[in-house]
């Protein structure tokens, strides 16, 4: 299911994919857990990012057979489109990370102690 509006967009994906990228996502968030644990806050920020990601893939492949591969601010949307319930309820997970993509990976301003809790609460 690749939504007319995003071809081009999309690349197919398998369900040997979706358990890939579902690995990926566990051990992010794992990354994630531990750093908020030291006290890391950008590593725990950019691990969270990451894992959102990884898991909007594995249900993208999961439910449609495709994984978003444009622009990172569109994924929410093409995740709604193909993930179904699960999709709309992580979509909302990761439009709650999606502001700290750059925070974490370019910008020099640091990520605060309640942004850093805030990044692994919206990826659990």
């Amino acid at each position: 299911m690749t939504p007319s509006g995003s071809r081009g967009q999309t690349r197919p994906a398998s369900l040997s994919d979706a358990r890939v990228y579902l690995s990926k996502a566990k051990e992010f968030l794992q990354a994630a857990a531990d750093s908020l644990g030291h006290g890391n806050r950008v590593a725990v920020a950019g691990n969270a990012v990451h894992a959102g990601f990884a898991a909007a893939d594995a249900i993208s492949a999961a439910r449609s057979g495709a994984v978003w591969k444009g622009e990172h601010t569109q994924a929410a949307g093409h995740l709604e489109r193909a993930g179904g319930a699960d999709g709309g309820r992580a979509a909302a997970h990761l439009r709650r990370l999606l502001p700290l993509e750059n925070r974490a990976e370019y910008d020099p301003a640091p990520v605060t102690p309640a942004e850093a809790r805030e990044a692994r609460r919206a990826d659990a």
